[in-house]
């Protein structure tokens, strides 16, 4: 059964309205119509089974029907701080590390970061990232989209975000005492994974230098080099395996 996305789904008397994109989706591309059914999730994680009561490019009106159980969510919560990619990679990152379950995406600029995001355009850049998310958790079945934050300086992110609790790795290529499989077979599964990647060029030692002084531990995928957005979906594939929902245990 198709899946669509709401904000929130505020009920009225057992029904409920859809607008924007999902609404013209609904009527222009699917052509759906009075009496079909789907289901409607929100980004609290509620989700419906749904009958179109009504449907304009503008408006779908819904009946509620029977509340779906959620999913049950990954053991592993992991965020992933990305540094800034040009659009056609950064917007397949995102939607590859959400349909795995990453839980929030911070992008940042570091001093190899060839791409700049004038303040004009950030938001606009957040809006669609956050729409790539939503329609990924569509996809992939999850429970609520990934968070997608507003971008920072790497400095500052590491010094704002402190993560307690967390196993903090930094994907390094230069990296050659330690690599990410060794690292997590001598830890135990944590609850809190946060991975650190960075641009094409990769990071400066002095960069590895203040994350690590912040906890975070580098290290290599091994003896491949990788592109940064094939890098971010591999360690989060990694993650999900070891420690979080890529099989039917709970």
């Amino acid at each position: 059964m198709r899946r669509f996305f709401v904000e929130e789904i505020r009920e009225r008397d057992g029904t409920c309205s859809i607008t924007g994109s999902e609404a013209k989706h609904i009527t222009k591309v699917l052509r759906m119509k009075t009496g079909d059914r789907f289901v409607l999730m929100d980004g609290k994680g509620a989700r419906f089974q749904v009958t179109i009561e009504s449907a304009t490019p503008r408006e779908v009106q819904v009946v509620l029907g029977k509340s779906i159980p959620k999913p049950p969510p990954s053991p592993v919560k992991i965020m992933l701080c990305q540094a800034l990619l040009k659009s056609r990679q950064m917007d397949y990152l995102i939607q590859k590390t959400s349909e795995l379950g990453v839980d929030r995406i911070l992008p940042f600029s570091s001093v190899r970061t060839v791409i700049s995001l004038r303040k004009d355009r950030a938001l606009g850049k957040l809006r669609h990232w956050r729409e790539i998310a939503q329609n990924s958790a569509k996809q992939s079945d999850r429970n609520i989209p990934a968070e997608i934050e507003t971008f920072s300086p790497f400095k500052e992110l590491v010094i704002k975000e402190k993560w307690k609790d967390a196993l903090k790795v930094i994907l390094w290529e230069q990296e050659r005492s330690q690599d990410l499989k060794s690292l997590l077979k001598a830890f135990s599964p944590v609850e809190k994974f946060v991975g650190m990647v960075g641009p094409e060029g990769g990071f400066t030692h002095e960069e590895i230098g203040i994350a690590t002084d912040a906890g975070f531990v580098p290290v290599s995928l091994g003896n491949r080099i990788l592109r940064s957005e094939t890098a971010a979906i591999a360690m989060v594939a990694i993650i999900q395996y070891e420690w979080g929902d890529l099989s039917h245990k709970r």
